[in-house]
């Protein structure tokens, strides 16, 4: 008898729906909207120089440029997108521009978001490979057809794990508007959740395992006393430019990626909870959008590392800026 009680019990437990909550997101007309805005303004004049000063050196292009060009392409794919969502959370939510442009745009941040994971990921075997296992075979060789083979396959993995989101992401009402979902409907939690998990451990936690494992080789051979008793110009130039780039892509990481995937785990896992409050599930949703910026910076910080990797890209810059001084200078004197 007690049996039988016990699991009508926790047959009822498992049944029971996932309780619908109105979240109080007033911080997002704010936020959102001005690290948008700010995103838009610099990341797409600053990803755009990195394509077309890529884009000159075609002809010659290295293995480490097609990769950042793939990444810069992927950025500014984004950045174009940004202007609906930046009157979106600045209408309070409201979504005037229908069913498709909201799947559309939702599978935009997800695509540039793990192309971009994917891509620096790329770009740092690449340069484990150079700096670590310098007499491989990848190395030796051009590459550059197999760079772009590498880069296509990005690109379709990418467009695999996220083309789901088409089925996801929809409008919906809330407050009597029309809003677009972010990850899904609510009665649909259930049904994202493995997908939500899946996306984040293949999209993000394998390659930030194997980009970690790849940094943690290349400090340990760059940091290690050379056994001669000099180091040439040009050796002492290529590791100061690794050590930067190591700096760069794993704050891009700690600061872009992971904040965003950590909040948003939680998440997932609290709004799938039935014994959830509606005032837990508010909290870990403020937490979890609070972090969404962060994952838009990538495509601001992104450039940055082009910059601090192309050693002629800094000189060009530094005489552009030095000429602009000289000239601002001469005709204020004037």
């Amino acid at each position: 008898m007690s049996t039988t009680t016990s699991m009508t019990s926790m047959s009822t437990i498992s049944s029971q729906p996932v309780p619908r909550c109105t979240y109080e997101e007033d911080f997002k007309r704010v936020l959102l909207p001005a690290v948008y805005t700010f995103v838009f303004l610099l990341g797409l004049p600053l990803n755009a120089a990195v394509i077309m000063k890529i884009w000159r050196l075609r002809p010659n292009l290295s293995r480490n440029n097609i990769f950042m060009l793939n990444l810069a392409t992927a950025d500014f794919l984004y950045v174009m997108s940004l202007p609906l969502l930046i009157y979106n959370y600045a209408s309070h939510d409201y979504w005037p521009f229908g069913e498709f442009l909201c799947k559309l745009v939702r599978f935009q941040f997800y695509s540039n978001l793990h192309g971009s994971i994917l891509f620096l990921t790329c770009i740092s075997v690449q340069r484990y490979v150079g700096i670590c296992h310098p007499l491989t075979i990848w190395h030796k060789c051009g590459g550059r057809l197999i760079a772009w083979s590498i880069c296509g396959g990005v690109w379709l993995l990418v467009a695999a794990l996220c083309v789901p989101t088409f089925h996801f992401a929809s409008t919906g009402i809330q407050r009597n508007r029309t809003v677009c979902y972010d990850l899904s409907r609510p009665e649909h939690a259930l049904d994202y959740y493995p997908y939500g998990m899946a996306l984040t451990c293949l999209g993000f936690l394998l390659p930030f395992m194997g980009v970690m494992v790849c940094y943690c080789r290349m400090a340990h051979l760059l940091c290690r006393p050379s056994p001669h008793q000099g180091v040439s110009r040009a050796t002492g130039d290529k590791r100061d430019t690794a050590v930067r780039m190591i700096i760069v892509v794993v704050s891009v990481f700690c600061i872009s990626f992971l904040p965003f995937h950590l909040t948003k785990t939680l998440y997932l896992l609290v709004r799938t909870l039935p014994a959830a409050p509606c005032h837990t599930r508010n909290l870990f949703s403020i937490i979890y959008k609070s972090t969404r910026p962060f994952a838009s910076m990538n495509s601001v910080m992104d450039p940055i590392l082009f910059y601090f990797t192309q050693p002629r890209y800094r000189k060009s810059t530094r005489r552009f800026v030095l000429r602009v001084t000289t000239l601002r200078e001469t005709g204020t004197s004037v």
